[in-house]
């Protein structure tokens, strides 16, 4: 980070961990196709089923990892190639997974985030929900979601992006990581399937279910962010809490103050000053935040998110998002803090 900016946009991505960039320094020499069949080939390949071993017990997977670009391409051969009957996505999905299945039945979420299965029929339904949301850090129930789904005959497909490294994994039958959310490189991820039957073959690569060359040096990095990453979420938590305190006690609004989420994200209301520009007044004082997903974040739509929760439009532009990481400090925190009462104040006044 430049000198004297303060990041709290984790949940967009985070800092490659010391270990997972020294073992990605050592994997580069490493440079051979793990396909080939000479001896660098097959070393190439012998370490790359070494981190996908190391992968599976750091997350404590038992079923099969297919090595994608990231969890977009994850969720995208999930949705699209599973075999499975009708697709269902909840309304507050990542971009991502509207993207890859933009014919899906929608499923409505309550007040609070939390996703109503109750419409899901069909033959062998497939049902996409995501484990904590991006934009507000609601957490699914997602093992009474996968029983309710599996009463009706359905396969779950968990987006774990924000919560693979830092949460247990929830009972699903596909789950989509990436590693760069939890300390590990940009462009490197995975889709975790408990049967392979699960969905359609296309050769190639990854035991025929993803052609192309393995990136082994990302996927060595992404062994060694999950094992080192460090355990701190409490302290996330009370980060959090310090914040939510300083925003209510102004006049603040939380988003899902009531449901659980996960302590790394937080979405706040300041009323009457859009969120685009509460955004230049942080950038310009040094403190990286976002609105919503950083995917979408340049768009000037309202967040599909807290339109599904029933947020009006005018509120839910005038929602930021902030988000904390291993290496955020109460400093980073009060200097956000200090500046979003500064600016609420200012917009009281006017």
């Amino acid at each position: 980070m430049p000198q004297g900016r303060a990041y709290l946009d984790h949940a967009a991505t985070t800092p490659l961990l010391p270990a997972a960039r020294e073992a990605m320094a050592e994997a580069l020499a490493r440079w051979h196709n793990p396909s080939s069949p000479h001896a660098e080939g097959r070393a190439a390949k012998a370490a790359l089923e070494e981190a996908r071993a190391r992968i599976a017990a750091a997350l404590g997977w038992t079923g099969r990892i297919l090595f994608t670009s990231g969890a977009s391409e994850a969720l995208a051969i999930a949705l699209r190639r599973a075999k499975a009957g009708p697709r269902y996505v909840s309304a507050v999905e990542h971009d991502a997974v509207l993207r890859a299945a933009p014919d899906a039945l929608g499923l409505a979420v309550d007040g609070g985030g939390i996703v109503d299965v109750t419409a899901v029929e069909g033959e062998r339904p497939l049902v996409a929900v995501q484990h904590a949301n991006n934009e507000t850090g609601v957490l699914q129930p997602l093992g009474e979601i996968a029983a309710a789904v599996r009463e009706k005959g359905g396969i779950i497909l968990a987006d774990c992006a924000q919560t693979a490294g830092k949460l247990n994994l929830p009972d699903a039958d596909m789950i989509a990581i990436s590693a760069h959310k939890f300390g590990g490189p940009p462009g490197v991820g995975a889709l975790l399937v408990r049967d392979l039957a699960l969905i359609e073959a296309v050769g190639g690569q990854e035991q025929g279910y993803r052609p192309g060359t393995e990136n082994l040096p990302g996927v060595v990095g992404m062994a060694a962010a999950l094992e080192t990453a460090p355990d701190w979420l409490g302290r996330a938590a009370a980060l959090r809490a310090r914040l939510e305190s300083a925003v209510m006690a102004a006049g603040g609004e939380v988003v899902a103050p009531d449901v659980s989420r996960i302590p790394t994200i937080g979405g706040y209301r300041m009323p009457g000053v859009p969120s685009n520009a509460q955004l230049i007044q942080f950038d310009m004082a040094g403190i990286a935040v976002s609105a919503g997903s950083a995917c979408s974040s340049g768009s000037l739509k309202p967040s599909h998110v807290l339109a599904a929760m029933g947020w009006d439009e005018e509120a839910a532009r005038e929602v930021v998002r902030v988000s904390f990481g291993p290496s955020t400090t109460d400093e980073e925190v009060d200097r956000f803090a200090d500046l979003w009462l500064a600016m609420s104040a200012k917009r009281r006044a006017a």
